[in-house]
């Protein structure tokens, strides 16, 4: 192996790279995580996208109330949760710090917060649900609170992992940013 300064380093046969085809840990835990935060914002993506199909299908009327409930009271803030995800998807190109700051705060406002909301607003209807077995508002045939709070619960979970593994993610890019500071 040629060198532009000229010929190899005596003691050097040629076969001491196999330090140098290594990648750093770091950027390793990066792109997987950052693999991960995608996959979780798909799957925020579609939830978001049903959400706002209830939305849209009931304000419009396109088929009946008996089909497709009205929505709730928490649904409505929900549909803000995009935006969080749009700011993730745009911070992980270009490893951009102050965009996936501001999603996971955003995450937790518009996120988190209707569900939490949510929960407590469809509660008294979960109750009479489970005491009486009586539903008013339907999804499909199926009780709207409970296909609502399945909903929530993948929610929760999905949204909850977008935040540790963006804290993960986070910590990885300041720790690479402290290596080369250090250096």
């Amino acid at each position: 192996m040629a060198s532009r300064a000229g010929p190899r380093a005596a003691g050097t046969d040629g076969s001491d790279f196999q330090h140098r085809e290594r990648v750093a840990s770091h950027y390793q835990m990066s792109v997987a995580l950052k693999s991960e935060i995608r996959k979780l914002n798909i799957v925020h993506v579609l939830m978001w996208a049903l959400v706002a199909a209830q939305v849209t299908v009931s304000h419009l009327s396109l088929v009946s109330h008996r089909v497709v409930a009205s929505p709730y009271q928490w649904e409505y803030p929900y549909l803000l949760s995009i935006i969080p995800t749009a700011v993730s998807f745009s911070a992980l190109p270009r490893n951009n710090i102050s965009h996936l700051v501001v999603s996971m705060i955003s995450g937790g406002l518009f996120c988190v917060a209707p569900l939490i909301y949510g929960c407590m607003e469809m509660f008294p209807v979960a109750q009479q649900l489970y005491r009486h077995g009586k539903a008013y508002r339907f999804i499909f045939g199926f009780s709207a609170v409970s296909v609502l709070y399945l909903v929530i619960v993948v929610a929760v979970q999905v949204h909850g992992w977008q935040i540790y593994y963006s804290k993960k993610l986070l910590d990885q890019w300041f720790a690479s940013t402290q290596d080369k500071k250090k250096k």
